[in-house]
């Protein structure tokens, strides 16, 4: 079996490429890295690592790579695909869409078997996405094929990669829990499961749980600590207020869950503890200034903060703590992510209330606009928020 996977990084090579060699594909990485490409390529393997207290090593053997600019190569391996799979930033998918639409464009010139395309992004709806952004690239009637020979079910990933320098480019250090849900409703029958993943029929709750959790909480600390000079989530966890506050957030995003998807109060609590041990685990070094990257992002109106806050005011749960993570965000300065200087260049020229409106679509009219700019104004540098 043969997979091809755009995204060589960290979390390709350490989550998606490493459960599907242990099902026995044989994985072509697809990336722009050029240094990655020919390792890859002369090596034909890496090793992973786990944050663990043994440092658990595991060798992934039989893969290959082929560069993402040499379009010729990329869609003849799509062509040849038994299933492809994306971990490059919901911003990219755009990006590869082309390279995977002639390759689908092959496959049905040719009367292949139907492929699925997963795409493992922390987004709603990362497959249904890309799949827009390849149709794109197809006429109608290329469409109306593909509509019966390829399908996109949408995915929940979930494993903490972070930053990380190893004198081996390829070696990748991972947490040992990962989470890999995909929407088997939206599959052709007779599909070949990897193993590892949890196949299910209705995959929203599942990425409203990991995203309103895991990433509600990763980016809660990372901003909290960022304004308090801290370097690693792991440092700010070791806060007891941030801790606090991360919690409190969480019980927000916890009882809008529990409302929404009738989920069991209590197995949802404890899923929160665990979300927070994972946080805190003392083999992990991850920066805060890599969970808080792409604020607006993390700001948008169907992301981790906003689109909870606003659901859970709707039933009645005031989101103050959520609302104290947004007017963090507001103010993470880093200078060196471009989302973060764009962020404040509009914060400076319209003002902080004008800005917030303008990258979460909350109206300046909104009680939780107002929770967001209390917090902002009521900041000092010597208090958590």
């Amino acid at each position: 079996m043969r997979a091809v996977h755009f995204g060589a990084g960290n979390i390709g090579r350490g989550f998606i490429g490493l459960l599907l060699s242990d099902s026995g594909y044989e994985v072509t990485f697809v990336d722009v890295n050029e240094t990655l490409v020919g390792l890859l390529r002369e090596r034909r393997e890496y090793t992973v690592s786990l944050a663990n207290e043994s440092q658990d090593t595991v060798t992934v053997r039989g893969v290959t790579a082929i560069s993402g600019n040499d379009a010729e190569q990329v869609a003849a391996a799509v062509a040849g695909a038994d299933l492809v799979t994306t971990a490059v930033g919901v911003n990219i998918l755009k990006f590869i869409a082309g390279n995977i639409a002639s390759g689908i464009r092959r496959r049905l010139a040719a009367g292949a078997a139907p492929l699925h395309i997963i795409a493992c992004e922390n987004a709603i709806g990362g497959s249904t996405q890309l799949k827009e952004h390849v149709y794109s690239h197809l006429n109608e009637e290329e469409r109306q094929q593909a509509d019966s020979r390829v399908a996109f079910p949408d995915a929940a990933v979930d494993r903490i990669v972070p930053l990380q320098h190893h004198e081996d480019p390829l070696h990748v250090t991972v947490e040992p829990f990962y989470e890999w849900v995909v929407d088997r409703s939206s599959m052709f029958e007779g599909f070949e499961p990897v193993k590892g993943v949890h196949y299910v029929q209705q995959l929203e709750p599942y990425i409203e749980r990991k995203l309103f959790t895991v990433n509600t909480g990763h980016c809660s600390a990372a901003y909290l600590g960022y304004l308090q000079g801290i370097a690693t989530i792991q440092e700010a966890m070791a806060d007891e207020a941030i801790a606090r506050h991360v919690r409190e957030a969480l019980d927000e995003t916890g009882k809008m869950l529990v409302y929404k998807y009738s989920f069991n109060a209590e197995e949802h609590t404890s899923y929160i503890a665990k979300i927070m041990e994972r946080f805190r685990n003392p083999y992990l070094t991850d920066e805060v200034v890599r969970v808080g990257r792409s604020p607006i992002r993390k700001l948008s109106p169907n992301d981790r903060l906003v689109r909870p806050a606003l659901q859970a005011f709707a039933g009645g749960i005031e989101p103050v703590r959520l609302a104290g993570v947004m007017a963090a965000a507001l103010r993470f300065d880093y200078a060196d992510d471009p989302e973060a200087a764009e962020l404040q260049a509009a914060v400076k020229e319209l003002g902080a209330g004008a800005a917030l409106t303008r990258y979460t679509s909350i109206p300046e009219d909104h009680p939780v606009h107002e929770m967001v700019m209390k917090q902002y104004s009521a900041w000092k540098p010597s208090n958590t928020l």
